[in-house]
């Protein structure tokens, strides 16, 4: 075995086996969460015009500054906090790599951080990269709320950060602002940093998104990520950004700089295009995606599945049970081989995997005619 141990333990993602089976079993893709539609043209032909115009060689480490002042306006606008372009913003290769540089540049070897799960699979990858120690806190069905016991118990004198999603994949839950009162009240008694996941900030369906940043006390401590493929549809151009005070920016510098040092340049102009999108963008993405929740939440009760609506992001998590499978495993194979639809079993997401069993993710970043084909071939699931 040559993985590294740090590494050993984690494996093949989930992600790239399911998608592996359903391309092997020629099934409804409704596992990884990409969209199998297209982005806007004005941020590719903004693309492709920077690579015409000569913008093909290295970015500055932090960024093209037409993409980081569009990104820092972005986030005053959103926030009411003052950003400096170029003190405040750094672009990263997608979110992943902000992640991963956020770890490795301010996390030192034995510190803690706290991980609400379930978790996107990368997140104790990268303390494990950090060579940190995870503290997991679990969000429980039906609602999927932030437990205040257990919050508090899982932070202590050794406690370095916590990373919190908002929107939550895979859950949906929109964090409210009463539950990052608390994270923030924690932060500031433990003298802990915040590393905030808000790469679905803008796929909001019930009550609103709040960056932990902005509450009292919380800018100096959070580094706030996100980026351009969730809400533009061009998860494949791995264009991120990662905001925060210039304690935190430097610390993630100093980790991108031997990682990626620059992100793709043309995309970095196409991305500073996408940030200037109309108000009409944004009505016209919830409400295309409002309908997809609607349609699959809908069918999947229809079928017999006990479902948990998502307030946010473009997943649905369900329960399983009803259709007499040991575990999310088990159904999920049973899913792609079977039936003919590719999803993700959830216990992947948890660092004690019974955690996860009964349930199952689906992703609803599909035209609705593939999600009624999916559907339709689940109604199998019944006889």
């Amino acid at each position: 075995m040559n993985t590294s141990h740090r590494l050993q333990a984690f494996g093949q993602t989930i992600f790239t086996e399911m998608s592996r089976l359903a391309i092997e079993h020629d099934a409804v893709n409704l596992g990884q969460g990409f969209p199998n539609f297209d982005g806007p043209d004005f941020i590719k032909d903004a693309a492709v015009d920077a690579m015409r115009a000569g913008k093909n060689q290295y970015a500055p480490l932090s960024g093209v500054p037409s993409l980081r002042r569009a990104i820092a306006g972005r986030f005053t606008s959103r926030t009411g906090i003052e950003v400096d372009p170029d003190a405040h913003v750094t672009v990263t290769s997608g979110c992943t790599e902000a992640l991963a540089s956020s770890f490795l540049g301010l996390i030192d070897p034995g510190g803690e951080v706290v991980i609400v799960e379930p978790f996107y699979d990368s997140y104790p990858a990268d303390v494990a990269l950090a060579g940190a120690i995870p503290r997991f806190v679990t969000l429980s069905p039906p609602h999927f709320e932030l437990d205040e016991e257990a919050l508090r118990a899982a932070f202590g004198p050794k406690t370095k950060a916590i990373l919190i999603n908002t929107p939550h994949n895979p859950t949906g839950r929109v964090f409210s602002r009463d539950e990052l009162q608390l994270v923030a009240d924690l932060c500031k008694q433990h003298d802990a940093i915040a590393i905030t996941d808000e790469v679905y900030e803008d796929l909001v369906f019930e009550g609103s998104h709040l960056s932990l940043a902005q509450l009292d006390g919380m800018w100096e401590r959070t580094l706030t990520l996100s980026s351009l493929g969730k809400t533009f549809s061009l998860t494949g151009w791995k264009v991120g950004w990662a905001v925060g005070p210039a304690a935190l920016t430097q610390g993630i510098r100093a980790a991108h700089q031997f990682i990626t040092f620059a992100t793709a340049t043309p995309l970095q102009h196409g991305a500073a295009a996408a940030l200037r999108a109309p108000r009409s963008f944004y009505d016209e993405l919830i409400g295309a995606y409002r309908r997809r929740r609607d349609l699959l939440t809908d069918g999947l009760r229809s079928l017999g599945f006990d479902v948990f609506a998502p307030e946010g992001t473009y997943f649905v998590l369900a329960d399983h049970t009803r259709f007499g499978f040991s575990d999310d495993v088990a159904f999920a194979r049973h899913m792609v081989t079977d039936i003919g639809v590719a999803v993700i079993p959830p216990s992947a997401f948890y660092h004690r995997r019974v955690d996860g069993k009964s349930l199952v993710r689906f992703a609803f970043c599909k035209d609705e005619s593939t999600i009624e084909r999916a559907l339709e071939r689940m109604t199998k699931l019944s006889s």
